[in-house]
């Protein structure tokens, strides 16, 4: 059976991973081995590229509740010039899929995107609830995490207790990746604001609905705008 992926030109087979595979396969959708015996990967032996179950069936759009003022859209490849992305979760830098908008610049890696938004830890009692950053919005919160007792970051996501202080990384908290969560089948409508007939000056909003190739095209241009805003700021700061 073969699968076709967007991110790729070529079809993918479906691969039951081995335990004693070497060397072992790495996804190329989140970076990481692919290690789990129970799951299937999708690859493609031609080019050494194979996905995760979960990366490969990831949705093309989220409305995340950690950006609720725009969706986000899976990217395979950040569109920044360096190559890479800082993901707006956990702080690690990801060099392939992400989901993203642009004008915003909110970047997050497939698994912490689907991070469960409810765990349980053995080296706590309660629960512990997803938190999207500091608790006063500002990211300048000093967070211990109590797994690893290292910083958690007051800016990046944590799993925290509402009942104690405890809190934890989220990678520390749990490898789950809970996928189902926040799909969108398509993007939202466009909403493009037009003056009113008659020169009154109100303005009226108009409905567009667009398809994925025309969001796609859109997107990009809003990634091309954004980046010759930042090579007009530099040019004026060098002179």
């Amino acid at each position: 059976m073969e699968y076709k992926h967007f991110s790729h030109p070529h079809n993918l087979n479906i691969h039951k991973v081995q335990p004693s595979q070497q060397p072992p396969l790495r996804c190329s959708g989140c970076e990481s081995l692919c290690r789990n015996p129970s799951s299937s990967i999708y690859a493609c032996w031609q080019c050494s590229f194979f996905l995760h179950d979960h990366c490969g069936n990831a949705t093309r759009y989220v409305k995340h509740p950690s950006h609720p003022s725009h969706h986000l859209t899976l990217l395979s490849v950040p569109t920044y010039c360096s190559g890479s992305f800082l993901c707006n979760a956990c702080g690690v830098p990801g060099g392939a899929f992400s989901y993203s908008c642009a004008p915003c610049e909110v970047d997050l890696h497939v698994g912490c995107t689907f991070l469960p938004p409810k765990i349980t830890h053995r080296a706590h009692q309660h629960d512990l609830m997803v938190a999207y950053g500091s608790d006063d919005g500002k990211g300048s919160s000093a967070v211990k995490c109590g797994i690893c007792h290292k910083d958690v970051g007051g800016k990046y996501w944590r799993y925290k207790c509402g009942t104690c202080e405890f809190s934890t990384h989220t990678f520390c908290g749990t490898t789950e990746v809970k996928m189902g969560l926040y799909q969108m089948e398509d993007p939202a409508d466009d909403v493009v604001v037009t003056p009113a007939a008659g020169g009154s000056g109100a303005a009226v909003e108009v409905q567009v609905e667009l398809t994925e190739d025309q969001f796609v095209e859109l997107y990009n241009l809003q990634v091309q705008m954004q980046l010759a805003k930042i090579m007009a700021e530099l040019s004026v700061s060098s002179n």
